[in-house]
């Protein structure tokens, strides 16, 4: 039987913060292997956003390219929180919810690395108005209602994590 064609596109924010909540982390390799076993991957993406100067991120990126991920990034805002502490923040919602509308014709299942409900919407999109099946991977503790209700699956690292644990 022949694969179905397959993108992978990873919402960077979203699965560090993810793995922070699970107190272990998703070995990038392994869990491209296991994809690999049920689908032809046309393309992994990450999307993130990146600090200046950042030299643990810009090696997690070229970990990345060499495995054959194309990363996505965009720079980090620098935000002041309430009590005038400084944090940054980043988002590319955007970024990925275009990039899926200008790619539907090159692959037929999306596999979403998030639990993000913003996906929600683009999720519906692809699904009514281009034929595909989505398959959302995150976490029991992560994942939005709105995103179970959306994607055609949805698996969780939890129940993975013999296999995609680094």
């Amino acid at each position: 039987m022949k694969k179905q064609k397959v993108k992978i596109f990873i919402d960077g924010a979203n699965v560090f913060y993810t793995q922070k909540h699970l107190s272990w982390s998703i070995d990038w390799k392994k869990i491209h292997r296991l994809i690999s076993k049920d689908f032809n991957i046309i393309e992994t993406r990450y999307y993130t956003g990146v600090k200046n100067n950042d030299e643990r991120m810009r090696k997690f990126l070229s970990h990345l390219r060499k495995i054959n991920f194309k990363t996505v990034t965009k720079p980090l805002k620098q935000m002041k929180d309430s009590s005038g502490g400084i944090f940054y923040k980043s988002n590319c919602d955007v970024e990925i919810a275009v990039d899926l509308i200008l790619d539907t014709d090159t692959f037929d299942t999306l596999i979403l690395l998030s639990g993000d409900s913003d996906f929600a919407y683009i999720i519906k999109i692809l699904q009514k108005n281009f034929q595909k099946k989505v398959i959302v991977y995150s976490s029991r503790k992560t994942i939005s209602w709105e995103l179970k209700l959306a994607a055609n699956k949805y698996i969780f690292f939890e129940d993975i994590k013999k296999l995609i644990e680094r």
